[in-house]
């Protein structure tokens, strides 16, 4: 065998080894937000239920648990009774908001009939809202300082020990 044949393998093998050694204890599924740091995209969307349009603007002043889901998604199901009982535990001092796309509102009424919901849950319809947050699928959840600074960002299903932890830093604690 080709003694430069075998070097040149070796170091391809190396590589690709170190590639995938420096990856460990990392979790592939949480990818790292551009827009951690900057103000959050504004939108003015309309609220399931009662038509009225909902701008993010209107809650400066408090943090914000700003939660992308679906009624086809089961772990968006599967989160749901964590946000609404942290969200009734917690008051007025945080405002919670869920953000639906690529669903109908008589489907996202119905699960909220079933469900239950103690916040303002508004349908991104033509889904510009989810494009401007970078959404790569649901449930993904994004955590607002008072100012609008998005500070946190959680994808997959939320557990009130990930929902307390992100709030912490929207509270500046």
């Amino acid at each position: 065998m080709n003694r430069t044949v075998l070097a040149v393998g070796a170091l391809i093998a190396l590589a690709v080894i170190g590639i995938l050694f420096l990856g460990l204890g990392k979790n592939p599924n949480q990818i790292e937000s551009p827009l951690l740091g900057r103000v959050a995209p504004s939108f003015a969307l309309r609220e399931v239920g009662t038509g009225k349009t909902i701008g993010l603007e209107q809650f400066r002043g408090k943090p914000v648990v700003l939660n992308f889901w679906a009624t086809w998604c089961g772990p968006c199901y599967e989160e749901h009774p964590v946000l609404v009982a942290n969200a009734r535990n917690l008051g007025s001092s945080v405002q919670f908001v869920g953000v639906v796309f690529q669903d109908t509102e008589e489907k996202i009424q119905r699960f909220l009939n079933d469900r239950g919901s103690s916040y303002p849950t508004v349908i991104d319809e033509a889904g510009k809202t989810a494009i401007a947050y970078g959404i790569g699928g649901v449930p993904e959840t994004f955590f607002l300082d008072s100012t609008g600074k998005i500070v946190g960002k959680h994808d997959g299903p939320l557990t009130t020990d990930d929902l307390r932890a992100n709030l912490a830093k929207a509270m500046g604690q």
